[in-house]
């Protein structure tokens, strides 16, 4: 038995550098555009038989423009930033140089008080583990680029370090197949021509 678990990344609600840690912004005039143009590739994945969104704004009004309807799963929210919350990394490192170097290169470190990379990695990948099971079952679920990061990281049993080098873009997907404690990655390549 198998299941088939599809990402979406939220559409983005700020440029990349001004991203923040736990941005609970809802989508800006130009990622509602992102999204409304990325309807016809992303509607498809809405006959998935359970579909689930991360509980920011951004997430959920994703979800909801791509006609999912999802549920929002409290285990896919972004990783616990303590008091960085609301911060940019520039903004973090400029106060706390010392704790954001710690953070990224120590897994288990939490110098802002919050969560580790491990506990977050962790915390997705057992969502992903009690996923229900059914033979072909399909679920999509929208997420925030962090969130994907880890279920990637947790699905491929890769080191957490390798979390920082994988880029999500905004209304990517990224699909999974497996089970508890065995997933692989998929990757849809475009339909082969028929020979006839």
């Amino acid at each position: 038995m198998a299941l088939r678990v599809t990402f979406v990344a939220a559409a983005r609600s700020s440029p990349m550098l001004a991203e923040r840690f736990e941005d609970d912004r809802p989508l800006d005039q130009a990622a509602w555009g992102e999204v409304q143009r990325a309807v016809g590739d992303l509607l498809p994945l809405a006959a998935a038989e359970l579909r689930y969104c991360s509980p920011t704004p951004r997430s959920r009004a994703t979800g909801d423009a791509l006609g999912y309807a999802p549920l929002v799963q409290l285990a896919l929210r972004d990783c616990d930033m303590g008091r960085w919350r609301g911060f940019t990394l520039g903004e973090a490192m400029a106060r706390e140089p010392q704790a954001v170097d710690a953070w990224l290169a120590d897994p288990w470190s939490a110098p802002h008080g919050g969560e580790s990379l491990l506990a977050f990695i962790s915390r997705v990948g057992g969502w992903l583990d009690t996923r229900p099971l059914e033979d072909g079952g399909r679920i999509v679920a929208v997420a925030e680029p962090s969130v994907i990061r880890a279920a990637l990281v947790y699905a491929l049993k890769a080191p957490p370090s390798s979390y920082w080098n994988i880029d999500v873009r905004p209304l990517s997907t990224t699909t999974v197949t497996g089970r508890h404690g065995r997933w692989n990655l998929r990757f849809e390549g475009a339909p082969q021509p028929s020979r006839t």
